[in-house]
């Protein structure tokens, strides 16, 4: 004998309704980083694009950034805390096993006991928690589902390893997904390539911190990293365009998770993206931000003009793991 179950019932898609982003205080320019490592500022302009970063205070904490971003994602989606039934952060900075920073950030945002976790996909994180957000809200769990990139990088930073310690900033970013009435969120491109694993990864784990005496960080095979990126991340791209309909040509905005300026640079070429299409680089300024990178990028393209309201863009995310997730949205 069978039980009927009750088919949940949800909207039929789901958008982006509002966009909020946090940078720390505190901004390091590449002089800083020079008085640890052999190099130039020169050298790592042209290397990564990037001029500065933002690092975090003592009082700049995953979950005080994430509350700050939130509260202005909330705002901009013209909605109230307690509306939102699901709250998703995606971060690898966050340093508590259990429980979840999720849960402290649903509380003091005033939601009402909204579904709260953490997920750790690295750099890809915001595609997925956006792919889970989405898929929560068509199915009818959560009518507003709050996405959270957020990242202390600084604290996984080597700052004597010329290959990584320009590269990571601090911050976080934050969209509101709710219901729409035709798509606004295309299909997800999304997978993992475990065999490549070591090439970015903590350099010991957790348990063996006190054996070496030294503070894990973030460590990375540059070129691996540089050549996976600009060959393979630039297919999933176009598949991301394909399974939604659409062409470069019907691009708005290209929002790529900011890791360095030549891997856009040259996804942009790979991908014959056209003139008219605005290419974030968030990456001078903010640095490599991992989960963060997009929705701030996504923050500051809205707030500056160069990209505006109801604009079509496509946004890819790739890094630790390695992850990757890309799909097309309209902006909020």
């Amino acid at each position: 004998m069978s039980t009927k179950i009750k088919p949940s019932k949800g909207a039929p898609y789901a958008r982006i309704l509002g966009v909020g982003g946090y940078r720390p205080v505190r901004v390091v320019p590449n002089e800083v980083i020079l008085e640890t490592i052999d190099s130039s500022d020169e050298w790592i302009r042209s290397r990564s694009g990037i001029e500065t970063r933002h690092w975090a205070n003592d009082e700049e904490t995953v979950a005080a950034m994430s509350i700050e971003a939130s509260g202005k994602a909330i705002a901009d989606a013209g909605i109230t805390a307690s509306q939102i039934g699901g709250v998703i952060v995606s971060t690898v900075s966050h340093f508590k096993q259990t429980p979840a920073v999720a849960t402290e950030i649903a509380d003091k945002l005033g939601t009402n006991k909204a579904a709260a976790f953490d997920i750790s996909a690295g750099c890809a994180g915001f595609g997925y928690g956006l792919t889970l957000a989405k898929g929560m809200i068509v199915e009818g769990s959560a009518e507003y589902v709050l996405v959270i990139g957020v990242e202390r990088l600084s604290d996984l930073t080597d700052l004597e390893d010329r290959a990584t310690a320009f590269l990571f900033g601090d911050g976080a970013g934050a969209v509101v997904v709710g219901p729409a009435k035709e798509p606004m969120i295309g299909p997800t491109v999304w997978g993992s390539e475990g065999d490549k694993s070591d090439t970015i990864k903590q350099t010991v784990p957790w348990t063996e911190y006190d054996s070496t005496g030294k503070f894990p960080a973030i460590t990375q095979e540059g070129q691996a990293v540089f050549r996976w990126a600009v060959f393979e991340m630039a297919k999933v791209a176009q598949q991301a365009l394909d399974a939604a309909g659409i062409t470069p040509d019907d691009l708005d905005v290209f929002i790529p998770h900011q890791a360095n300026e030549r891997i856009i640079d040259s996804m942009v070429k790979t991908l014959k993206l056209p003139e008219h299409v605005t290419v974030a680089r968030d990456v001078r300024t903010t640095g490599n931000t991992s989960a963060a990178s997009i929705p701030l990028a996504m923050e500051r393209l809205l707030a500056t003009g160069e990209a505006k309201s109801g604009d079509t863009a496509l946004v890819i995310g790739f890094g630790a793991g390695l992850v990757y997730a890309a799909t097309v949205v309209t902006l909020p």
